[in-house]
This record gives structure tokens, C-alpha cells and sequence, in this order.
């Protein structure tokens, strides 16, 4: 896959650095991009383990897929993971803050670019995956049009749930400044992101499946096919290919 992605320098000017999309975002930000592997690695890890069961119970089953580039991969975090459940994996992200810390903790290949033009020829990869970073796409149609022309199988999400007791407390972080992670966040259903999909694929053939998780340590089930809870895995398995 190396082969794939040439070495560059990359000069972007300070401005650049601090918006994307027109806007302040999160991942141009030290202060948050330092301590993003930290917030994995603290009170948030139990909740990685079924975020990662929910996701692999999914790409799983489209045994084609043996090649896979996650956008807005950030600190490799999932990158890294993907290796460990039998895929090959690239990764790729706007953030040259958070690829700074990828390039230390990941041994494959990486690449700086936006997720809205991906410098790969068509169906370079098996798949395309995004986890928890398609919410922050302004525009998320021409962003699946762009991930099915590189991911030749599909595209594999993992997503914040906009169906959760936790939506009232993002927005009061978020509203009181507590919590950067959220400020320019859209929140997805299942339902209506499987309409998105809809949107950017008219003339496509595909199935969709899907799994929630991300419920409280009390409930007798940490996934289920209900779509509440804070997390929830989204496969498009591309059929007319």
C-alpha cells in the first residue's frame, strides 16, 4: 500500500492552522489535540472496547474487505486497531497536530489531506472507515461520494448518537464552553444517516447494518439493534461493484 501515498512537506500558513471549513475546529487546537489519546485512556476506555466489538461485528462480514483507509484517523487511535482484527490499514487526517502524535504510535502509512478530495485513485482501498469524525464534515454528501469512489466495498461509520441521555450534557458543555470536542459536532441517527446515504447514493446498490452501543454499565446489554445510546456502528456494503 505504500506505494499509495508519496512522501511531501507540507507548509500550511498559521491561519490555516487554527480554521477549517470556514471555522474554528477542535483539531487545529493543541490544548485538545495533546491530550486526545489521554481521554481514550482515561474514564472513556470502557466504552472503546464495544465501540470496537460494535465495528468489527460489522466490517467483519464483507469478507472482501482486506484494505481499509480510516479518514480523520487523528492520533491512530483506531488505526492502529483495525491491524489488530486482520486489516490492512492506512490512515489519514486534516490535522497535522494530530498526525504529529500518529507518526509515533502507528507504523503504517499515513497521509495529510482532506476528507472531501482524497489523494487515492478510485477503489484504491477495500473500504473506507470514519470514526466519530464524519460529524464534523459540512458537507457529508460530496464526503460518501468521495469515500465510495476511494473505498471500493463500502464505508464502515462510527458515530456519535444523537439519540442519548449524554445529548443534554454535550450541549450544556458546549454552550458554557466546557467541552471543544462538541462545538461544531452534527449529531447522527442511524435513521438519519441512513437519508444521508440515500442522498449521496441515488443510483447505487447497497445494504446497510447497523448496531448501537455506548449504553450505561447497569443495562443487561452493551449492544443491541435499538438506536439509543451514545455510540453506534453504520456499514454501507457496496453490492454493484
Amino acid at each position: 500500500m505504500s506505494e499509495l501515498i508519496k512522501q511531501e512537506t507540507f507548509e500550511v500558513a498559521p491561519e490555516k492552522l487554527r480554521t477549517w471549513q470556514g471555522r474554528k475546529e477542535w483539531f487545529f487546537n493543541r490544548d485538545d489535540t495533546d491530550h486526545y489519546e489521554q481521554y481514550y485512556e482515561g474514564p472513556y476506555k470502557e466504552q472503546e472496547v464495544w465501540q470496537k466489538k460494535t465495528l468489527a461485528g460489522l466490517i467483519k462480514q464483507d469478507d472482501r474487505v482486506k484494505t481499509l483507509l480510516e479518514f480523520g484517523c487523528g492520533t491512530t487511535r483506531f488505526t492502529r486497531w483495525w491491524h489488530e482484527i486482520g486489516l490492512e490499514a492506512t490512515g489519514g487526517d486534516i490535522s497535522p497536530f494530530m498526525l504529529a502524535q500518529g507518526v509515533q504510535l502507528f507504523g503504517g502509512d499515513l497521509v495529510l489531506a482532506d476528507s472531501h478530495n482524497m489523494p487515492f485513485k478510485d477503489h484504491s482501498f477495500d473500504a473506507l472507515a470514519f470514526v466519530t469524525t464524519f460529524e464534523y464534515y459540512q458537507n457529508p454528501v460530496a464526503v460518501i461520494r468521495e469515500a465510495v469512489r476511494v473505498g471500493k466495498y463500502g464505508i464502515i461509520f462510527g458515530m456519535m448518537n444523537r439519540n442519548t441521555p449524554k445529548l443534554i450534557r454535550r450541549r450544556v458543555q458546549q454552550a458554557f464552553g466546557k467541552n471543544n470536542y462538541y462545538t461544531t459536532a452534527h449529531f447522527y441517527t442511524p435513521a438519519s444517516l441512513k437519508d444521508l446515504v440515500a442522498e449521496a447514493l441515488p443510483d447505487r446498490k447497497y445494504t446497510i447494518d447497523w448496531n448501537a452501543t455506548g449504553l450505561p454499565k447497569w443495562f443487561p446489554k452493551q449492544q443491541w439493534k435499538v438506536p439509543y445510546g451514545d455510540f453506534f456502528g453504520f456499514h454501507v456494503k457496496l453490492l454493484d461493484v
